[in-house]
């Protein structure tokens, strides 16, 4: 039960893609009329890719992520990694046209990272707050964390992207120049 003693069934369902397109155009309305857009730049990042399926990048025998220590390479057409391109799309279209004062850059880190396969931490992490143990470490199909990624490594280079775009702008590079 929730505080003032509703049940969540008292509530409509609503479709997860209407959900995520209404959350978005509320926080771009928002982006729209209370940042200053001669003092803020607003960057949005789309989503980060799951690798849990070896099978979709060739790898029959493959554990989730487990043992994968090359990026996809030489790959034609679509990976179909389970990203729901339809959120996806759902991002890039509220970020280019929600908040029309004020300009949203929408920096896409999916297509690229979807190819890296073997950036994540793997069975070399953390549950709980602890390390796994070798045992745990040899069970990649319950404990590998295909999720979250090394550092240095993919997330890195989507800071470099967001650093590139910042940087890239004329106002940027004017301000960069006359702080020296």
């Amino acid at each position: 039960r929730r505080p003032g003693g509703q049940d969540w069934e008292d509530h409509d369902e609503v479709v997860r893609i209407e959900a995520y397109r209404k959350v978005l155009s509320t926080w771009a309305g928002w982006v729209n009329d209370n940042i200053d857009p001669a003092r803020t730049s607003v960057f949005f990042m789309s989503m980060s890719p799951l690798h849990l399926s070896p099978q979709v990048w060739g790898n029959p025998n493959g554990i989730r992520c487990a043992k994968e220590t090359m990026p996809l390479v030489n790959w034609r057409g679509p990976i179909w990694l389970g990203t729901d391109w339809d959120m996806f799309k759902v991002a890039s279209n509220i970020t280019r046209a929600a908040a029309p004062r004020v300009p949203i850059t929408f920096v896409d880190i999916t297509t690229m990272s979807e190819r890296r396969k073997d950036g994540h931490t793997s069975v070399h992490t953390i549950r709980q707050g602890q390390i796994l143990t070798p045992e745990q470490q040899a069970d990649p199909g319950t404990y590998a964390d295909c999720i979250h990624w090394c550092l240095p490594g993919v997330p890195d280079i989507w800071n470099s992207l967001l650093y590139t775009r910042i940087m890239s702008r004329p106002e940027a590079a004017t301000a960069a120049l006359t702080a020296r």
